[in-house]
C-alpha cells in the first residue's frame, strides 16, 4: 500500500512541476534526479579552478590578514604528512600560516625533516620534548600563532583549495566570531570523496547530542585563550568541549558555511572509523556534556544515546506542569479508543488532562464512548465544536477550554510507543526559549512517517527520512538526536502557553493543510525554537480519519492554503537553515543535490 501511495505521490509531484516548469524542464529536473543517483562524479566537490585564481587577488581590509592553521603531529605517516602540508600550500588565500607542532618519537624523525626541507616561510614548525596529547600539544602553540584567527585542522586530513578564503571572508567580510564548514570523507583519493557530511545551520540541541560540527573550524584566537583552550581531561572529544564552551558565549555569531572545505580521511586510527578507534572517546564526550550542562545552570545528565558517536540528556522536571491533550475526532470509535487507551496504559508522566474536541460526528456509538470515557477517567473532558472540520479552529476552541501550562495536539489516529514520550518532550520544552517540541512518528510497517519537517522539499514541506526504516540512525544520525527544526508536524505537536499566546495561536485560514508549517514558522520567528525529539515515538495511522485532498473542493482548498503559506514566506520556505542547500529538495531522503551552491 505504501509503495502504492509512493507512486501517486511521485506522480502528483510530476504533474506539478509540468504545470510549474513545462514538460521539457521537468524532464530536466527528472533526468539530473537519476543521474545524480546513478553516477557520482569525481571531484564534484571542489572549486572551479578559474574561481581559485579570482580567489587569489582578495585582499581584506583589514591590518592582521592572516589566518592561523594549528595542527600537532604525532608519528605521522609519511604520505598523510605531505598529502596534508600540499594542501595548506596550495590554499587560493595568500595569507595563511600553518603552525606544527610535532610530538613525534625519535623513530619517526622523517616528520620534522620533512617540514624543515620544504623552508617555508608560511610554516611555523616546533619540536615538543614530549606527547602530552592533542589538547596540550595544540594549546602549548597557538601563542605562536600570528593571526587573529586560528583554524584546527588534524594532520591526517585535507583542506580544500578554498578552505582559507571562504574562512577568511566569513569572519573579514560578515564579522563572524565562530565559523564552520561542510566536511567529505574519504578513504585513498579526496577528489573522490565516499560521502559529504552537509550540515545545518547553528543547531544547539544537536550539538549537545553529536559533535555534528567537527571540520573545518575558524574563530578568534582570543574565545580561544579565553576558553582555556583544548582541555586534556576530554581528549578525544576535545572539540566538542570547546564548541559546547562557545555556544555559551552570549551574542556570539556563529556561521555555516555549506560547503566541503575539508576531507577527512577514514583509516583505522581516526575517529572518522568510529569511536571504536579510540574508546574513551566516548566517556569523555559525557563528561564534556555535563560540564557544559552545570555551567549553564541546567539541571541535567547525559549518557549515550541511540548509536556510538551520539548523546541523550536527560533533564530534570522539578514541577511537572499539566499539559493538556487536545485530540479533535469525528466518529472512528475504533481509532480513538487505540489512541486514548494507549496513553493511559503506557504514558509516565501523568500530570495531564485529555481534550477530546468532538466535531460533527454522527453515529450513536461515538456517542456512547465519549460517556463511557468521561465516566471512566477523572482527567478526560468531551468539548463540543459545531463548526466544519477546520484544524486551527478546533486548537484554538480547545486551547481556551484547557486547564494546562502547555499543549499538546494530537491526531486521534496515534498510538503511543515510547512510555516516556510525554515526560521527554516536557523536559525540552520546559528549556529555556523552547516553544515547541515534536515527536518521532512511524506507519504501523515501522517506517518514518515524521521525523520533523523540512519546508522547501517539494516546494513548499516535507517530513525529514520518509518511508526510512526503523531503528537507523539516519543522515548523520539526526534521526536519533534531539535537534533544531523549522517545523514538526500538529499530529503530535507540544507547545508552551507562552508561545501558543506570543503567535495568537494557530492560523485559522489554513483549515487543514500547512497549519502545523505555518504555526512553527511564525513561533520560531517570534524568537522561540522549535524542536524534534527521536525519544518520543508514536504510530500514526495516518488519514484514517479524514482522507486525502486529491480532489473537488478538497483539492482547491489544499491549492488556496499552500499558496497563502506561500505567500506569508516566500523563498524564505526554500532555505530552510537546519537542511543544506547540497541536498534534494526533490526527495526526502537527504541525498546530495545536482545543483552545488554557487560560488
Amino acid at each position: 500500500m505504501l509503495k502504492i501511495k509512493r507512486f501517486k505521490e511521485l506522480a502528483a509531484l510530476f504533474f506539478q512541476y509540468v504545470k510549474q516548469e513545462g514538460f521539457s524542464g521537468t524532464v530536466k529536473r527528472a533526468t539530473g534526479f537519476f543521474r545524480r543517483r546513478m553516477k557520482r562524479k569525481k571531484g564534484r566537490f571542489l572549486p572551479p579552478q578559474a574561481e581559485l585564481e579570482k580567489q587569489k587577488t582578495y585582499v581584506p581590509n583589514t591590518e592582521n590578514k592572516t589566518i592561523s592553521v594549528i595542527t600537532a603531529l604525532y608519528n605521522t605517516d609519511k604520505k598523510f604528512l605531505a598529502d596534508y602540508i600540499d594542501s595548506f600550500l596550495n590554499q587560493s588565500y595568500r595569507f595563511g600560516q600553518l603552525v606544527l607542532a610535532d610530538a613525534s618519537d625519535n623513530r619517526h624523525g622523517y616528520v620534522g625533516e620533512y617540514v624543515k626541507g620544504l623552508n617555508s616561510d608560511k610554516i611555523k614548525y616546533v619540536k615538543l620534548e614530549k606527547n602530552s596529547g592533542i589538547s596540550d600539544n595544540t594549546n602549548r602553540r597557538v601563542n605562536l600563532a600570528d593571526g587573529d584567527y586560528i583554524c584546527l585542522a588534524d594532520h591526517d586530513d585535507i583542506l580544500s583549495a578554498d578552505a582559507l578564503y571562504q574562512m577568511a571572508t566569513a569572519v573579514f567580510e560578515k564579522k563572524a566570531d565562530f565559523v564552520y564548514s561542510d566536511e567529505a570523507l574519504f578513504d585513498t583519493d579526496y577528489k573522490n570523496p565516499i560521502v559529504g557530511h552537509f550540515k545545518p545551520d547553528y543547531s544547539y540541541y544537536y550539538l549537545t547530542n553529536v559533535n555534528y560540527i567537527c571540520h573545518l573550524v575558524c574563530m578568534k584566537k582570543s574565545i580561544f585563550t579565553e576558553l582555556g583552550g583544548l582541555k586534556k581531561e576530554y581528549d578525544g572529544a576535545q572539540d566538542h568541549d570547546l564548541f559546547l564552551k562557545v555556544s555559551e558565549i552570549p551574542n556570539i555569531k556563529i556561521l555555516h558555511i555549506p560547503k566541503v572545505l575539508y576531507y577527512w580521511r577514514v583509516h583505522s586510527g581516526s575517529t572518522s572509523g568510529g569511536v571504536g578507534a579510540k574508546p574513551y572517546v566516548t566517556k569523555n564526550a559525557i563528561a564534556a556534556i555535563d560540564a557544559h550542562l552545570e555551567r549553564t545552570g541546567v539541571k541535567g545528565k547525559a549518557r549515550e544515546g541511540m548509536f556510538p558517536s551520539t548523546y541523550k540528556i536527560d533533564y530534570e522536571i522539578e514541577n511537572p506542569p499539566l499539559v493538556s491533550i487536545i485530540i479533535p475526532n469525528k466518529d472512528q470509535v475504533k481509532v480513538l479508543k487505540q489512541c486514548i487507551d494507549s496513553i493511559y496504559e503506557k504514558t509516565l508522566y501523568k500530570n495531564f488532562e485529555i481534550l477530546v474536541v468532538e466535531n460533527n460526528s454522527t453515529e450513536n456509538e461515538t456517542f456512547e464512548y465519549y460517556n463511557e470515557i468521561e465516566n471512566t477517567h477523572d482527567n478526560l473532558r468531551v468539548l463540543y465544536y459545531k463548526g466544519g472540520f477546520n484544524f486551527s479552529k478546533i486548537n484554538n476552541f480547545a486551547v481556551s477550554q484547557a486547564k494546562g501550562d502547555m499543549y499538546l495536539m494530537l491526531n486521534n489516529d496515534i498510538e503511543i510507543i515510547t512510555p516516556e514520550w510525554l515526560g521527554e518532550m516536557m523536559s525540552l520544552a520546559i528549556q529555556k526559549n523552547v516553544g515547541i517540541v515534536g515527536a518521532m512518528l512511524y506507519y504501523p510497517d515501522n517506517r518514518v512517517q515524521h521525523a520533523g519537517v523540512i519546508t522547501g522539499l517539494g516546494g513548499y514541506a516535507g517530513h525529514s527520512h520518509k518511508y526510512h526504516p526503523r531503528g537507523k540512525s539516519g543522515y548523520m544520525f539526526r534521526l536519533s538526536c534531539v535537534q533544531n527544526l523549522s517545523c514538526v508536524t500538529a499530529a503530535c505537536l507540544l507547545v508552551t502557553k507562552k508561545a501558543f499566546e506570543a503567535v495568537g495561536g494557530m492560523d485559522e485560514e489554513f483549515a487543514v493543510a500547512f497549519n502545523d508549517v505555518d504555526f512553527c514558522l511564525r513561533v520560531r520567528n517570534y524568537g522561540y525554537q522549535v524542536l524534534f525529539t527521536p525519544y518520543a515515538q508514536c504510530y500514526h495511522h495516518e488519514s484514517v480519519s479524514r482522507g486525502a485532498d486529491t480532489s473537488g473542493e478538497k483539492k482547491e482548498r489544499f491549492e488556496r492554503e499552500r499558496q497563502r503559506l506561500k505567500n506569508r514566506f516566500g523563498d524564505s520556505l526554500l532555505h530552510d537553515p537546519f537542511y543544506n542547500p547540497n541536498l534534494t529538495l526533490d526527495m526526502e531522503d537527504f541525498s546530495e543535490s545536482k545543483v552545488l551552491p554557487k560560488y
